[in-house]
């Protein structure tokens, strides 16, 4: 197997879990490094009993989160635009792609860093405008745990059902995000409900 693939592959095979978190770390700051490959791999060779499944995961949600915080340290140091045209000089790196993420976190704010963990094309980069933009560094650590965890477990939970076909995975990743927006976001409209009826129920007593 050749390519990024055959890296990953590679990598993962001499380095175990710990190969996945320092992929997974270096995946967010450098998005061609696929984590529709390496998170499934991971997952399969779980499944297989060659990894330990959980620190899969812990290893992958550090990587996320270290990889997130060094996105978030350069715009943070260099502000959105210097920090920006930047990143868009790495190659593989897509300039629209920068933009969008930027465009994505002054629409939605804090909550950008959350869902946008989900998203292709800004699940990487928000990280960027969060830190050009101070967000609270507590409130940025906390969703992008959150965030990334989901997404982790999404893939490695993947790889582990589709055994020898992880690789498919990569192909069918945005129906995999979409998903995972739905899920989250019927979560929060749950608890916001749950919170409305308590207040109500509140009120009316």
């Amino acid at each position: 197997m050749g390519g990024l693939s055959g890296f990953v592959v590679d990598v993962v095979g001499r380095l175990g879990e710990v190969g996945i978190g320092l992929l997974t770390a270096v995946e967010t700051v450098f998005p061609p490094i696929p984590s529709e490959v390496i998170l499934p791999l991971g997952g399969y060779l779980a499944q297989r009993g060659e990894l330990d499944p959980v620190w899969v995961m812990v290893a992958a949600t550090i990587g996320s989160v270290v990889g997130a915080w060094a996105l978030y340290g350069l715009g943070a140091a260099l502000g959105e635009k210097r920090s920006a045209i930047l990143l868009a000089k790495l190659p593989l790196v897509d300039h629209d792609d920068v933009e969008r993420a930027i465009r994505w976190f002054e629409r939605h704010g804090w909550w950008a860093v959350l869902v946008g963990r989900l998203m292709p094309g800004v699940r990487s980069l928000v990280s960027l405008p969060a830190g050009a933009a101070h967000l609270n560094p507590a409130l940025f650590t906390a969703l992008t745990l959150v965030g990334s965890a989901a997404w982790n477990a999404a893939l490695v939970g993947a790889g582990m059902a589709l055994g020898t076909q992880w690789r498919t995975i990569e192909q069918h990743s945005t129906v995999l995000d979409v998903l995972m927006i739905a899920a989250l976001v019927a979560g929060v409209a749950w608890l916001a409900a749950r919170r409305v009826r308590k207040r109500r129920a509140a009120g009316s007593g």
